[in-house]
């Protein structure tokens, strides 16, 4: 069966991906620090008749990085989709902010997902097949006043697309997915839990339908995607005229080749 592994699987987007692979017929590999969170998952994954591997891992250690690095990397239980959700969010303004959350967040929301990355891509490409879901967020286009949080979820969206593009062609792909407010979603929810924001599932089935329509970016919810399809107007010209330029000096060359000689 393909095998999907999830970071921050505890809980809200990370246990819904969860939830929805396993309905898609995913084995899971979950990943978090929240080693309770995540076997409550685990288990209610379980009872749904799916394979599940739980890695209980602070992706902002070394230790627990490398151990999860190692898991993608493993040829022989090779991984299919990896889903970056894992990431960590201060409430702090900046100027007043500890510098090990500071970091935390870099680490987490940066370095593990770039790290995870590049040790899935490659054999993705070998087998011609994979993707790759990165979790990002409205504040990355529009940050509100705090920490590093929204400067690290710009990043992921801007580093999604520049590998997105460097996989046309191998079967492999990739998306980043612009979170909005979510609902708070734990398998099952608990009594108490929020109703307020998007609903996590209804996320997800966006996210994997964008996905499956060969998208680079997914923004689920009318009002986040408005905003967004302005905002990234500017991009998508430009890239436009990337390609038209690309295939202008593909013609040039073509119509520059000498040609062989009649006998």
């Amino acid at each position: 069966m393909p095998i999907a592994l999830v970071t921050g699987a505890s809980r809200g987007l990370g246990a819904a991906f969860a939830g929805r692979l396993a309905r898609d017929g995913h084995d899971l590999v979950l990943v978090d620090r929240d080693q309770a969170g995540v076997e409550r998952v685990a288990e209610f994954i379980r009872s749904t008749g799916r394979s599940v591997e739980v890695l209980v891992a602070d992706l902002a250690e070394d230790k627990g990085l490398a151990a999860v690095q190692a898991r993608v990397e493993d040829a022989e239980r090779p991984i299919d989709l990896l889903v970056n959700n894992a990431g960590v969010s201060g409430e702090t303004e900046f100027t007043q902010a500890d510098m090990g959350k500071l970091q935390a967040e870099i680490d987490i929301n940066i370095t593990a997902l770039m790290r995870l990355t590049r040790a899935a891509v490659p054999g993705m490409i070998e087998r011609h097949r994979g993707a790759i879901i990165n979790v990002a967020s409205f504040a990355g286009y529009l940050a509100g006043r705090g920490d590093a949080y929204a400067a690290s979820k710009a990043w992921v969206i801007s580093f999604s697309d520049t590998v997105a593009a460097s996989l046309a062609g191998t079967g492999v792909r990739m998306i980043a997915l612009v979170a909005g407010q979510l609902r708070n979603a734990m398998v099952p929810a608990p009594p108490d839990a929020s109703r307020d924001g998007l609903d996590p599932a209804a996320v997800v089935d966006t996210c994997l339908a964008d996905l499956a329509k060969g998208r680079t970016l997914s923004v689920p919810g009318w009002r986040y995607r408005a905003v967004v399809d302005v905002l990234e107007l500017p991009r998508r010209t430009l890239r436009a005229a990337a390609r038209l330029a690309g295939k202008g000096r593909d013609q040039g060359d073509v119509l520059r080749k000498p040609t062989a000689p009649h006998a």
